[in-house]
């Protein structure tokens, strides 16, 4: 339910209504706009009509049911688009425009080190790179762990890059917030729910990837796990779709980001790499993503692909990742927008 408080409404009204919220089993999320308050209800459904009694309360303007199954991460309760703030001075939103880049495995110092120098010095923001690699075959390579973390720490103190990595487990969520700035959840794990639960009740922002046969409904319900813990620093990832073609890795469904930003105040990025699977695909799907609405890319890069531990034919080499910075910096202009 979303309990409207009639502008002006005082502390002592606001709080009362919250504390009925409470009494009555449910979890108030108060949202202190400009001009009013509005206050999430949020439960199971079965006092509902004490819910709908608060209209009587003092200081309240209406309530309203909550028709979407997404509550928290839905534009029912909160119109305006949620700024996920990673450091003072790199922000995930509508106005700011973040690019994420670096290989798809951490393998080495001197290969993780010259990538993130080459992806600093052409305008990312963010380094990317798995410590965990989750993998189809149990015998390809699986990732450095806890020493790809350090040498991923260690990078960020190089270049000022913040950092993003995957966490495979609900047990090493600690582990990798020791180390990351953001903590990625991988396709194979949107609906782990013991990790989303667990990540809801981490400090860090969470990058959440769409599954590869997820419908959009269910990605925002993942996310919703995460928010409804009360971690609401969530950036969604659209990172392409399992279908019939087999030319592409996956099908990027570039219409989920203009559906994602209709449905929910989270911003939303997308994974050119792994959706296309092609390193000449990767530009073009950028500058789409761009023109589609999304707040950021994450973008995979590798200073000699063709000895990449996973994923060389989609990672880009310094120099091409240099021209995509370029024309993405003219498109994301057009869109009045900074990066």
């Amino acid at each position: 339910m979303i309990i409207s408080m009639k502008a002006g409404a005082s502390k002592e009204q606001i709080n009362h209504v919250i504390e009925k919220i409470e009494s009555y089993g449910y979890t108030a999320h108060p949202i202190y706009g400009d001009e009013r308050v509005v206050i999430g209800a949020i439960g199971d459904g079965r006092m509902k009509d004490h819910i709908q009694s608060l209209e009587s309360a003092p200081g309240v303007d209406s309530v309203m049911p909550i028709l979407k199954p997404f509550k928290l991460v839905g534009r029912e309760l909160k119109k305006e688009r949620t700024c996920v703030r990673v450091s003072e001075d790199v922000e995930i939103d509508s106005a700011h425009f973040v690019v994420m880049a670096g290989p798809c495995s951490v393998e080495s110092r001197e290969q993780l080190m010259t990538t993130a120098h080459a992806v600093k010095s052409a305008g990312a923001r963010i380094l990317r790179g798995g410590a965990f690699k989750p993998r189809t075959s149990p015998y390809d390579f699986q990732g450095l762990e806890e020493e790809g973390l350090k040498l991923l720490a260690e990078a960020r103190e190089a270049t000022g890059l913040k950092v993003v990595t995957e966490v495979l487990s609900d047990a090493n969520v600690s582990l990798v917030a020791d180390y990351a700035d953001i903590l990625q959840v991988g396709a194979r794990n949107m609906q782990n729910f013991a990790l989303l639960k667990k990540l809801g009740k981490c400090d860090k922002p969470v990058l959440l990837k769409r599954g590869m046969s997820s419908t959009i409904k269910e990605f925002l319900l993942s996310a919703e796990y995460i928010v409804s813990q009360g971690n609401p620093n969530v950036i969604l990832c659209e990172r392409g779709i399992r279908t019939f073609e087999s030319y592409t890795r996956n099908t990027l469904d570039l219409s989920a980001v203009p559906l994602l930003n209709e449905l929910s105040h989270l911003p939303v990025i997308i994974d050119p790499s792994h959706a296309t699977g092609k390193r000449s695909l990767v530009i073009p799907m950028a500058k789409a993503s761009v023109a589609a609405g999304a707040d950021g890319l994450l973008i995979e890069v590798h200073p000699n692909p063709e000895e990449a531990f996973s994923d060389g034919p989609q990672s880009l080499l310094p120099e091409e990742f240099d021209e995509l910075m370029r024309v993405v910096r003219q498109y994301v202009a057009l869109e009045n927008r900074e990066m």
